[in-house]
Protein backbone atom coordinates (compact mmCIF):
# COMPACT_ATOMS: atom_id res chain seq x y z
CA UNK A 1 0.00 0.00 0.00
CA UNK A 2 1.73 3.40 -1.18
CA UNK A 3 1.25 5.89 1.51
CA UNK A 4 0.28 9.28 -0.47
CA UNK A 5 -0.43 10.89 2.47
CA UNK A 6 0.89 14.89 1.77
CA UNK A 7 1.56 13.97 -2.01
CA UNK A 8 0.16 16.06 -4.66
CA UNK A 9 -1.72 14.48 -7.45
CA UNK A 10 1.04 14.39 -10.01
CA UNK A 11 2.92 12.27 -7.75
CA UNK A 12 -0.10 9.88 -7.29
CA UNK A 13 -0.46 9.65 -10.76
CA UNK A 14 3.05 8.92 -11.63
CA UNK A 15 2.73 5.55 -9.43
CA UNK A 16 -0.71 5.22 -10.74
CA UNK A 17 0.69 5.63 -14.06
CA UNK A 18 3.03 2.57 -13.55
CA UNK A 19 0.26 0.03 -12.12
CA UNK A 20 -0.62 0.84 -8.38
CA UNK A 21 -3.89 0.95 -7.22
CA UNK A 22 -4.00 0.96 -3.51
CA UNK A 23 -3.12 4.03 -1.71
CA UNK A 24 -3.10 5.38 1.08
CA UNK A 25 -4.20 8.88 3.32
CA UNK A 26 -4.40 9.74 7.27
CA UNK A 27 -6.66 12.51 7.03
CA UNK A 28 -9.84 12.34 5.49
CA UNK A 29 -10.35 15.38 4.01
CA UNK A 30 -7.56 14.86 1.93
CA UNK A 31 -8.87 11.62 0.97
CA UNK A 32 -12.31 12.80 -0.04
CA UNK A 33 -10.16 15.68 -2.16
CA UNK A 34 -8.03 13.05 -3.82
CA UNK A 35 -10.95 10.96 -4.57
CA UNK A 36 -13.08 13.14 -6.47
CA UNK A 37 -9.97 14.32 -8.11
CA UNK A 38 -8.53 10.79 -9.51
CA UNK A 39 -9.45 7.72 -11.29
CA UNK A 40 -12.60 5.98 -9.84
CA UNK A 41 -10.38 2.47 -9.92
CA UNK A 42 -7.92 3.63 -7.08
CA UNK A 43 -8.37 1.32 -4.00
CA UNK A 44 -8.60 4.11 -0.57
CA UNK A 45 -6.88 3.20 2.41
CA UNK A 46 -7.34 5.15 5.95
CA UNK A 47 -4.43 4.55 7.98
CA UNK A 48 -4.37 7.68 10.42
CA UNK A 49 -6.32 7.31 13.63
CA UNK A 50 -10.06 7.04 12.75
CA UNK A 51 -12.13 10.05 14.18
CA UNK A 52 -15.59 8.80 14.51
CA UNK A 53 -17.24 12.00 13.04
CA UNK A 54 -14.95 11.99 10.01
CA UNK A 55 -16.27 8.25 8.77
CA UNK A 56 -18.94 9.48 7.29
CA UNK A 57 -17.11 11.45 4.81
CA UNK A 58 -15.47 8.36 3.52
CA UNK A 59 -18.36 5.87 4.03
CA UNK A 60 -19.06 5.98 0.28
CA UNK A 61 -15.71 4.97 -1.32
CA UNK A 62 -13.20 3.45 1.47
CA UNK A 63 -12.04 0.19 0.76
CA UNK A 64 -9.94 -0.60 4.22
CA UNK A 65 -9.67 1.17 7.57
CA UNK A 66 -6.70 0.43 9.24
CA UNK A 67 -6.74 2.23 12.64
CA UNK A 68 -9.41 0.82 14.44
CA UNK A 69 -8.93 0.18 18.25
CA UNK A 70 -12.33 1.22 19.90
CA UNK A 71 -15.30 -0.95 19.34
CA UNK A 72 -17.32 2.30 19.32
CA UNK A 73 -15.61 3.15 15.88
CA UNK A 74 -16.50 -0.01 14.61
CA UNK A 75 -20.15 0.20 15.21
CA UNK A 76 -20.00 3.96 13.59
CA UNK A 77 -18.15 2.75 10.38
CA UNK A 78 -21.36 -0.01 10.54
CA UNK A 79 -23.62 2.85 10.74
CA UNK A 80 -22.57 5.10 8.16
CA UNK A 81 -21.60 1.68 5.97
CA UNK A 82 -25.53 0.86 6.21
CA UNK A 83 -26.42 4.08 4.83
CA UNK A 84 -24.31 3.33 1.16
CA UNK A 85 -25.40 -0.36 1.15
CA UNK A 86 -21.41 -1.38 1.64
CA UNK A 87 -19.52 -3.59 4.00
CA UNK A 88 -16.52 -1.86 5.21
CA UNK A 89 -13.46 -3.75 5.86
CA UNK A 90 -11.18 -2.85 8.66
CA UNK A 91 -8.08 -3.57 10.67
CA UNK A 92 -8.11 -3.89 14.58
CA UNK A 93 -4.98 -2.36 15.14
CA UNK A 94 -2.60 -3.77 18.12
CA UNK A 95 -0.44 -1.61 20.52
CA UNK A 96 2.59 -3.77 19.83
CA UNK A 97 4.90 -0.94 20.32
CA UNK A 98 6.67 0.24 24.04
CA UNK A 99 6.54 3.64 23.30
CA UNK A 100 3.23 5.46 25.02
CA UNK A 101 1.96 7.44 21.96
CA UNK A 102 1.19 4.64 19.80
CA UNK A 103 -2.60 4.13 19.37
CA UNK A 104 -3.82 0.65 19.50
CA UNK A 105 -5.38 -2.03 21.56
CA UNK A 106 -3.81 -4.81 23.76
CA UNK A 107 -4.21 -8.18 22.55
CA UNK A 108 -6.45 -9.23 25.13
CA UNK A 109 -8.92 -6.63 23.95
CA UNK A 110 -8.60 -7.71 20.43
CA UNK A 111 -9.58 -11.29 21.24
CA UNK A 112 -12.38 -10.16 23.70
CA UNK A 113 -13.35 -8.23 20.20
CA UNK A 114 -13.62 -10.68 18.05
CA UNK A 115 -15.04 -13.28 20.15
CA UNK A 116 -17.60 -11.18 21.15
CA UNK A 117 -21.56 -11.04 19.85
CA UNK A 118 -21.97 -7.62 19.25
CA UNK A 119 -19.42 -7.94 16.11
CA UNK A 120 -21.47 -10.44 14.99
CA UNK A 121 -24.57 -8.27 14.94
CA UNK A 122 -23.07 -5.58 12.71
CA UNK A 123 -23.62 -6.74 9.28
CA UNK A 124 -21.77 -3.66 7.65
CA UNK A 125 -18.54 -4.01 9.09
CA UNK A 126 -15.79 -6.41 8.27
CA UNK A 127 -13.08 -6.78 10.43
CA UNK A 128 -10.37 -8.87 7.92
CA UNK A 129 -7.27 -8.44 9.84
CA UNK A 130 -5.10 -6.97 12.39
CA UNK A 131 -2.66 -3.84 11.80
CA UNK A 132 0.50 -3.29 14.26
CA UNK A 133 3.09 -0.11 13.84
CA UNK A 134 6.81 -1.45 15.90
CA UNK A 135 8.50 1.04 18.25
CA UNK A 136 10.20 3.79 16.41
CA UNK A 137 13.78 2.48 16.82
CA UNK A 138 16.97 1.49 15.41
CA UNK A 139 17.28 -2.06 17.67
CA UNK A 140 16.00 -4.75 14.69
CA UNK A 141 15.88 -7.00 17.84
CA UNK A 142 13.02 -5.42 19.27
CA UNK A 143 11.40 -4.40 16.54
CA UNK A 144 11.60 -8.15 15.40
CA UNK A 145 10.45 -9.25 18.42
CA UNK A 146 7.29 -6.78 18.26
CA UNK A 147 6.44 -7.97 14.64
CA UNK A 148 6.59 -11.54 16.29
CA UNK A 149 4.68 -11.20 19.04
CA UNK A 150 1.82 -10.03 16.74
CA UNK A 151 2.53 -12.88 14.03
CA UNK A 152 1.80 -15.19 16.78
CA UNK A 153 -1.16 -13.90 18.21
CA UNK A 154 -2.67 -13.28 14.41
CA UNK A 155 -2.11 -17.17 13.67
CA UNK A 156 -3.70 -18.00 17.01
CA UNK A 157 -6.73 -15.98 16.20
CA UNK A 158 -7.01 -17.96 12.46
CA UNK A 159 -6.59 -21.34 14.46
CA UNK A 160 -9.55 -20.31 16.55
CA UNK A 161 -11.65 -19.39 13.19
CA UNK A 162 -11.68 -16.39 13.13
CA UNK A 163 -11.34 -14.95 9.50
CA UNK A 164 -8.09 -12.57 9.58
CA UNK A 165 -6.51 -12.50 6.14
CA UNK A 166 -4.56 -9.34 6.57
CA UNK A 167 -1.53 -8.60 8.74
CA UNK A 168 -0.50 -5.24 8.47
CA UNK A 169 3.16 -4.63 9.53
CA UNK A 170 5.92 -2.74 8.06
CA UNK A 171 6.99 0.90 6.55
CA UNK A 172 9.74 1.80 4.58
CA UNK A 173 12.24 2.01 7.28
CA UNK A 174 11.23 -1.98 8.48
CA UNK A 175 9.10 -3.45 5.92
CA UNK A 176 11.58 -6.03 5.53
CA UNK A 177 11.88 -7.12 9.19
CA UNK A 178 7.97 -7.22 9.31
CA UNK A 179 7.53 -9.46 5.69
CA UNK A 180 10.25 -11.75 7.63
CA UNK A 181 7.61 -12.30 10.77
CA UNK A 182 4.80 -12.80 8.42
CA UNK A 183 3.59 -9.45 7.19
CA UNK A 184 1.42 -9.38 4.33
CA UNK A 185 0.47 -5.90 4.01
CA UNK A 186 3.13 -2.77 4.36
CA UNK A 187 2.80 0.55 4.09
CA UNK A 188 5.24 2.26 2.29
CA UNK A 189 5.66 6.35 1.74
CA UNK A 190 8.51 7.42 1.04
CA UNK A 191 10.74 4.49 -0.49
CA UNK A 192 7.77 5.34 -2.97
CA UNK A 193 7.43 8.87 -3.09
CA UNK A 194 10.91 10.44 -1.47
CA UNK A 195 10.50 12.09 1.56
CA UNK A 196 7.48 13.95 2.25
CA UNK A 197 8.18 17.75 1.43
CA UNK A 198 4.50 18.72 0.69
CA UNK A 199 2.07 20.36 2.55
CA UNK A 200 -1.37 19.32 1.46
CA UNK A 201 -3.54 22.86 0.90
CA UNK A 202 -6.97 20.49 1.43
Amino acid sequence: MAVSKTKPLSDIMEAYSEGHRVFGENKVQEMVSKYEELPKDIQWHMIGHVQSNKIKYMASFVSLIHGVDKFSTLKEIDKQAKKHDRVIDCLLQARIAKEETKYGLPLEQIEHILQSPELSELKHVRVIGLMGMATFSRDEQLISSEFEALHSFFDRMTGKGHALKVLSMGMSGDYKLALAHGSNMIRVGSAIFGDRNYIASN
